[in-house]
C-alpha cells in the first residue's frame, strides 16, 4: 500500500514494533539497512490474481532474506506496505510501515496472517484515498472497516497477534487482500476501476523515475 495522501498529519514519536512498543526506532528499519531491492509487480501480471502458498519453513536464511527485501523496496517505493506477491513470490506474507490516525508508527512482518474484522453489527465503514504500490500513481477512495485484527507468525514461527485501528487497519486489510490475490482495484465500481487505470498509466513512469533516484541514492538499482 503507498503512504498516506496526507503528509501533513504530525506523526508521533511513539512506535510500535512486530505489535510491541519501543522506546525508539530509526527512519529506516534494520530490515531494510540489510535488504536489496526487488522488482515491484504490476497489475496485469498473472502473480498478483492468485491466492498465495502458506509458508511452511521458518527461520531460514531464504525468508529472513526476502523480509529484508521487501522493506528495502518498501521504503524506496514510498509504502506503507508491501505484500510477497508484489515482489514475485507467492507466499503469504507482507512487511509494513504505517502510521495509525494517532500516529503512532507501526513497523513489522506477518506471516500466514488470519485477518479478523469487526461484526457486521457494530462495524464502521469509512471511504478513505488508498493507492497500491502496484498500480503505481492511481489513488481511489475504498471503504474499509476502521478496525482489524491480523493473527499470524514472525519468520522463526513464533505466534503475532497485531491490532489496528484508522489507517493502519487499512493497511492490514489491504495486503491481506494481495495474499488472496485481489488488489484494492476489485472493490471498485468498474468507473472508479477505470479510472485508477487512467491514473496508472499517466502517472506511472514519473513514479518509476522517483523510485529509481531514490535507489540509486541507496547504492541500488530502481523498484
Amino acid at each position: 500500500m503507498s503512504v498516506r495522501p496526507d503528509r501533513s498529519r504530525p506523526v508521533d514519536r511513539r512506535v510500535r514494533v512486530q505489535g510491541q512498543p519501543v522506546d525508539s526506532y530509526p527512519a529506516l528499519p534494520p530490515e531494510a539497512e540489510r535488504g536489496s531491492v526487488r522488482r515491484v509487480t504490476v497489475v496485469g501480471e498473472e502473480i498478483l490474481s492468485r491466492p498465495c502458498r502458506d509458508v511452511a519453513e521458518f527461520g531460514t536464511r531464504e525468508l529472513s532474506a526476502l523480509i529484508d527485501d521487501m522493506f528495502l523496496t518498501m521504503h524506496v517505493a514510498d509504502g506503507a506496505g508491501l505484500a510477497a506477491n508484489q515482489v514475485g513470490v507467492d507466499l503469504r506474507l507482507f512487511v509494513y510501515d504505517c502510521p495509525d490516525d494517532y500516529g503512532i508508527r507501526h513497523v513489522g512482518h506477518i506471516i500466514n496472517p488470519v485477518l479478523d474484522l469487526p461484526d457486521p453489527g457494530n462495524r464502521r465503514l469509512v471511504d478513505d484515498f488508498e493507492g497500491c504500490l502496484s498500480v503505481p500513481g492511481a489513488a481511489m477512495e475504498v471503504p474499509r472497516t476502521d478496525r482489524a485484527v491480523a493473527r499470524g507468525l514472525d519468520n522463526e514461527g513464533n505466534p503475532l497477534i497485531i491490532e489496528a485501528t484508522g489507517y493502519f487497519a487499512r493497511c492490514l486489510q489491504h495486503e491481506t487482500d494481495h495474499l488472496v490475490g485481489h488488489t484494492y482495484l476489485d472493490r471498485l465500481s468498474k468507473r472508479d476501476r477505470k479510472e485508477a487505470l487512467r491514473q496508472m498509466v499517466d502517472r506511472r513512469e514519473d513514479v518509476f523515475a522517483r523510485r529509481t533516484i531514490k535507489a540509486a541514492s541507496l547504492g541500488q538499482s530502481g523498484a
